[in-house]
């Protein structure tokens, strides 16, 4: 994107890894080199991408380049929004009681959980036959 100064914040969620770097500019938002609306198509995904940058009020202050890998769409925007957080911090430390507040900053440490042998899913059993 450009070559200033620019601040950075790595998010996570599920298996998705967010790299998100913050600029100065006008709002405009780049996901892994395409408009966000071509990688994340559902309109409560993106809401929940730029929530920290509503919540913090500097949606037109910062130009976002979003690097994202893992995961799918969920995922994706769950660790966007946490990347953007962390940077948001890195920018002004004053906003850490308004992120912390909105549970911004805490990584939604849920995953999958793993398939369990002789049980059809993680935690379905097969149907119990008495007879």
């Amino acid at each position: 994107m450009e070559d200033s100064k620019y601040y950075y914040g790595l998010g996570k969620r599920k298996t998705s890894v967010a790299k998100v770097r913050l600029y100065t500019g006008n709002g405009t938002v780049v996901i892994n080199g395409e408009v966000p609306e071509k990688s994340i198509p559902r309109k409560s995904l993106m809401q929940e991408i730029m929530h920290p940058l509503v919540v913090t009020n500097t949606q037109n202050k910062f130009n976002i380049q979003i690097k994202v890998a893992g995961g799918g769409q969920s995922g994706w925007s769950g660790a966007i929004s946490h990347g953007i957080a962390r940077a948001l911090l890195k920018y002004d430390d004053s906003l850490k009681s308004i992120l912390r507040k909105n549970g911004l900053l805490t990584r939604d440490a849920r995953v999958k959980e793993r398939k369990k042998p002789g049980l059809k899913r993680a935690r379905k059993a097969p149907q119990y036959t008495k007879r």
